[in-house]
């Protein structure tokens, strides 16, 4: 089995690449958002691999990054949820998202991938929820120079659970204080908080 590509990106599609790793092309499925962070045709990367094994095919799947082949791999556990829907997924919803939306039980984030239809989206939040538990991911807001702020996302995590612990319920916390972080532009857990009080009395 192939853990890891190391090599050339030769060639890039809608949804594959071509490494030619050791003077062998290997074409790879990859998310939107492994794309994004490959660089052009004909610069070395590297991806993490799933290699999925039927009597007809060998099909190689990439990622940029170790955090999003493991939620690939969480994501197909789920009945319906094959390797195609699975990329399709993490290609509009990042690492970070799909896991806050699990926690959320939010359906509607799922039901913006295509091939994700309402029954799929609720089998996927209620299988998932357990696995969800515990993780502090949540969707990532930028700093203002672009990079993923790590303190903003403890930060939304608190607040939200803070509304939990006063009477809210998961889903209506989450959206009010990831509106709060989006809208606002706060990045503090009591601004959260207070914004998010704000929206959800609105």
């Amino acid at each position: 089995m192939i853990g890891r590509l190391r090599g050339l990106i030769e060639t890039q599609g809608d949804d594959t690449v071509i490494v030619d790793a050791g003077g062998v092309g290997y074409l790879v499925y990859v998310s939107a958002h492994t794309l994004r962070k490959l660089p052009q045709d004909g610069g070395a990367s590297q991806l993490f691999i799933e290699t999925h094994v039927r009597e007809d095919h060998i099909h190689l799947f990439g990622f940029f990054e170790a955090e999003e082949q493991e939620c690939f791999r969480m994501l197909t556990t789920v009945n319906g949820v094959g390797n195609k829907v699975g990329i399709a997924i993490l290609s509009v919803l990042t690492p970070a998202q799909v896991m806050t939306a699990i926690a959320a039980q939010d359906k509607n984030a799922f039901r913006q991938v295509s091939g994700v239809g309402p029954k799929l989206a609720e089998r996927i939040v209620v299988e998932l929820k357990d696995k969800a538990k515990g993780i502090a991911l949540v969707a990532p807001t930028t700093s203002k120079g672009g990079k993923v702020a790590t303190g903003e996302h403890a930060a939304v995590s608190d607040a939200i659970s803070a509304l939990i612990n006063l009477g809210y319920n998961r889903s209506d916390a989450y959206t009010a204080v990831q509106r709060a972080a989006r809208e606002k532009g706060v990045d503090k857990v009591d601004d959260l908080i207070r914004f998010g009080l704000k929206e959800l009395a609105s």
